[in-house]
């Protein structure tokens, strides 16, 4: 078993990789980065413009993880598909692409990514769905449950969208349901969700949901929401002329619980994620307002089964933490530490997350180690958190936890640090790390 001193091993001083494809290098741009290890500048790139999100990690981390591998990669894994960056970037390299994702409506915002078009179809379901929806002339409004904040008149006269924007919302989503192919209804979902929170009365971002502060003189119409939706359908129509193809256009998204894979059948050739980080937020309250106006929720307890099936980085839904794995003196010290002070942590049970947390990764690696060919690798961008001046050094007890699984370290690179939540002090000064570490041959 390798001595702890090897979790500081210094970046591996390789040679320059090979050149992307063009392909790839039209997508990104061709650009410079100052770190793979951030997605400033991702928002602008086609795909990733079609919902802002804060991801882990740029395209490109993607490309050097391949031209890294000592083996040929032929289908490459992410466990936590997010936005698709790992996905996307695959078959833009020529790599077949495997994706777990917990959450549908991401699910659905993946698969739209990856799937190849017939344009002109998709031009005339689109033209259908705009003229239908501003015809003015709607059915009676299906009768689904929302939750009572969502809609005017809220609770406490405080509500997420004024009743005539939730009623344009609903009949665009009947004319989208209405067309045949279920690819260009999962495509016109996402081109709705994309406009979705900007005539929201919330703002949402990584501190939760704020209302906006001018909120009720907000001058928001329906012909604006609908103005919208077909504006941002022609940006994504734009996106797909000009990359419908690219050098692998197969791809396998999983729904589901990344904890319960069953890769049996399938052989990985390379492992690239990032996970939710232990930093106590319910990642499912950034797409909640998606997940109940696209309709993937439409009862509260679709929303528990969500919330239970999602790593254990937060405390904030009711749940059995697993107990925390051996392997990782770290971890053990760490949790020693969080009980010594557990009195003044502002949930008693943040140390059964912290060991669930680290438990759940470890099962969610191991599924992906057992399908993993020998020589292969797996790449992972993490972060670390703090409660009560107690830091959690993810990445070193994540690299304690796989070498004492027989894994062996190829690097330990230091991206940035992260500024912590107010909670944990608020201080810029948590890292965000990458990990690369090999299965045996």
């Amino acid at each position: 078993m390798p001595k702890p001193h090897a979790l500081d091993t210094p970046p591996v001083q390789a040679g320059p990789p090979p050149a992307p494809t063009d392909t790839f290098t039209a997508w990104t741009g061709n650009r410079s980065l100052a770190s793979i290890g951030t997605n400033a500048g991702s928002a602008s790139i086609p795909f990733q413009r079609w919902k802002k999100f804060k991801e882990a990690f740029a395209p490109e981390l993607v490309w050097e993880a391949l031209a890294a591998s000592s083996i040929p990669v032929r289908t490459l894994l992410d466990p936590f598909g997010g936005s698709g960056t790992t996905a996307l970037a695959a078959q833009f390299l020529g790599v077949r692409p495997l994706t777990a994702e917990v959450n549908p409506y991401l699910a659905d915002l993946i698969t739209a990514k990856l799937t190849t078009y017939n344009l002109p179809g998709v031009r005339e379901d689109h033209a259908r769905v705009i003229e239908a929806a501003m015809s003015g002339v709607r059915e009676e409004a299906r009768k689904r449950f929302l939750p009572p904040t969502f809609v005017e008149p809220g609770v406490r006269d405080r509500y997420l969208f004024n009743a005539d924007i939730a009623e344009t919302i609903e009949h665009l989503m009947s004319c989208i349901e209405s067309v045949e192919s279920s690819d260009h209804r999962r495509l016109f979902r996402v081109v709705l969700s994309g406009v979705l929170l900007d005539f929201c009365n919330a703002r949402v971002s990584g501190k939760g949901r704020r209302y906006r502060s001018n909120w009720r003189n907000r001058n928001v119409t329906p012909a604006a929401l609908l103005g919208a939706y077909a504006s941002h359908a022609e940006e994504i129509l734009a996106d797909l002329a000009r990359f419908n193809y690219r050098p692998c256009s197969e791809f396998n998204v999983l729904l589901g619980d990344s904890r319960e894979l069953n890769l049996s059948n399938h052989q990985i050739d390379l492992v690239v994620f990032s996970p939710p980080y232990p930093n106590s937020f319910d990642y499912t309250d950034v797409y909640n307002i998606e997940l109940w106006m696209l309709g993937y929720l439409s009862e509260w307890s679709d929303n528990s089964r969500l919330r239970a099936s999602t790593l254990s980085s937060h405390v904030q839904a009711p749940r059995a933490f697993d107990p925390a794995p051996d392997g990782s003196e770290t971890l053990r010290s760490t949790l020693a530490d969080l009980d010594v002070v557990r009195g003044s942590l502002w949930d008693r049970r943040i140390p059964e997350m912290i060991g669930g947390y680290f438990a759940d990764l470890c099962a969610v690696l191991q599924r992906a180690i057992d399908a993993l060919t020998p020589g292969g690798q797996v790449w992972m961008v993490v972060g670390d958190s703090r409660y009560s001046n107690v830091d959690i050094r993810v990445a070193r007890i994540l690299t304690e936890l796989m070498i004492h699984r027989g894994m062996v370290l190829v690097e330990n690179r230091p991206f940035r640090s992260m500024r912590a939540s107010p909670q944990q002090g608020g201080r810029a000064e948590l890292a965000e790390t990458l990990i690369v570490v090999k299965k045996p041959k």
